[in-house]
């Protein structure tokens, strides 16, 4: 039989080294996402949701932690940002928001990556105030009209100016007036008028 020569021993040995070495380098590094802010869990959002006040958002920026910030929906439908200052957010959807703060913010951060996120919803209410049985605010679980909400609110007063009904609504950041004549819809005539109410609606009744 024939023995394997010492050159032949020493390649295998060798072999078995560099085998042996390679197994214990460790693996490549992957690409870290240290400094990335973990996004904070939102709620789920009802179907047509557009933000308003009261909300709690979590503005997040890609990588700018001093830009992140959580922020509530001012009365006026405005939210105050680092560097972008005041923004209207009442009335928008979070992807509209999202937007505006990056187009907002482009002037101070280089290509900006926002993500908006909902906390809380504290805005879907409408209110009713002046000649009805029960003033306030009612909350909005589902499609509400004017009329469906003088009912909830007790109805109208003997003296109430019925046919001079207000509806204040902030569309885009500014105040509107609609008109709702509740002898006319009560008679089943300009329906029209019986609007469904939107979160932040105030009904006045003179």
């Amino acid at each position: 039989m024939n023995r394997p020569s010492a050159l032949s021993l020493t390649a295998v040995i060798s072999v078995l080294v560099v085998g042996a070495a390679s197994a214990q380098q460790p693996a490549a590094p992957q690409p870290s996402s240290v400094g990335a802010p973990e996004l904070p869990v939102g709620v789920e959002l009802p179907p047509g949701y557009v933000i308003g006040t009261d909300d709690v958002l979590a503005i997040v920026f890609w990588r700018d932690k001093e830009m992140t910030t959580d922020v509530v929906v001012r009365p006026d439908g405005k939210v105050t940002l680092p560097l972008v200052n005041d923004l209207v957010a009442s009335g928008k959807t979070p992807d509209e928001l999202r937007a505006s703060i990056t187009e907002a913010a482009s002037r101070f951060v280089d290509a900006p990556t926002v993500t908006v996120v909902v906390k809380q919803i504290n805005s879907r209410k409408v209110y009713i105030t002046g000649m009805v049985g029960k003033s306030g605010s009612f909350p909005l679980s589902g499609p509400t009209t004017v009329l469906q909400l003088i009912s909830m609110a007790g109805g109208l007063h003997d003296f109430a100016d019925s046919k001079n009904i207000i509806i204040n609504r902030i569309e885009g950041g500014k105040q509107i007036a609609l008109k709702f004549n509740y002898n006319d819809v009560s008679k089943g005539k300009k329906l029209q008028q019986n609007i469904e109410l939107r979160p932040g609606d105030t009904v006045v009744v003179p």
